[in-house]
């Protein structure tokens, strides 16, 4: 079994995806068509949820509250993008970390076959996840659009900012959907989890609004540096911080290794749990 094999080999990461990736992708659209199978819209609710939430969010506050970003004038409309940018990060945290304690639960018969690949089904979710975050983001930019008059050409640095952000969140798949094999209370953890991190970033905040010793802090929360690039190349216009997202990839990386080699040496053990 080649996946074992590679277990204490960190190529193992990527050989894989670039050996199956064709079986990602179809398994990727078949989790994306599933979520609409039946409905009359389908596929157009990709666009349509987050349209209507972008939607909410301008009219309650750009005109409601009349809310602001700290010290910046971000114009009508305009924190109702800034919070949307930061839900979106979010939101595709909390779709990929949710899922991860079913992940294997949920695919027995994956996992019973052993000419399977069980180690791809991490990217799986997080093609799913990514898919529905770019739908979101596209619907961002025609706001911003909209609103603004221009889309930032900073936006071509968007890759630059999410792969980091896509490694860090394959590595926690790996690592989670492992444990929630062998412990099932690990599902109700996920959810405080996540719960926890929409109010610990700054979502609906600007670092600058926290006191002075807890703005350094908040950037050992993993969602903070990339809610605040992607606001940074999506929205203002502004080059991402290379430095500090070096920083991220190499932690990223790090938890990616530590994920894979302990999803792999755990394994072993799952058809006989499940």
């Amino acid at each position: 079994m080649d996946g074992i094999n590679d277990s204490l080999n960190p190529s193992g990461i990527l050989n894989s995806l670039i050996k199956h990736q064709s079986l990602v992708r179809q398994l990727a659209k078949r989790e994306v068509s599933s979520r609409y199978r039946g409905s009359v819209m389908g596929f157009f609710w990709t666009l349509l949820n987050p349209l209507l939430m972008l939607i909410i969010y301008t009219f309650i506050f750009g005109y409601v509250f009349k809310a602001r970003w700290g010290e910046m004038n971000l114009g009508d409309g305009g924190f109702a993008l800034t919070l949307f940018c930061g839900l979106i990060v979010h939101g595709m945290f909390a779709e990929c970390i949710n899922r991860a304690p079913t992940l294997i639960t949920s695919n027995v018969n994956y996992v019973k076959k052993v000419v399977f690949p069980i180690e791809i089904l991490p990217w799986v979710t997080i093609y799913a996840a990514f898919f529905h975050a770019l739908m979101s983001f596209l619907i961002l930019l025609v706001f911003n659009l909209f609103i603004n008059g221009s889309i930032p050409i900073t936006v071509l640095w968007l890759p630059v900012v999410f792969i980091p952000y896509i490694i860090f969140l394959v590595g926690c798949l790996w690592l989670f959907s492992a444990l929630g094999v062998f412990l099932s209370d690990i599902q109700q953890l996920m959810g405080v989890l996540t719960t926890a991190l929409l109010f610990l970033s700054p979502v609906f905040y600007p670092i600058s609004a926290l006191p002075e010793g807890l703005q350094g802090v908040i950037y050992l929360n993993p969602l903070t540096l990339i809610m605040q690039q992607s606001r940074e190349i999506l929205l203002w216009g502004n080059a991402p911080d290379l430095k500090l997202l070096l920083l991220y990839s190499v932690v990223s990386l790090i938890i990616a290794i530590i994920g894979f080699v302990w999803f792999q040496k755990s394994r072993r053990g799952f058809a006989d749990v499940l």
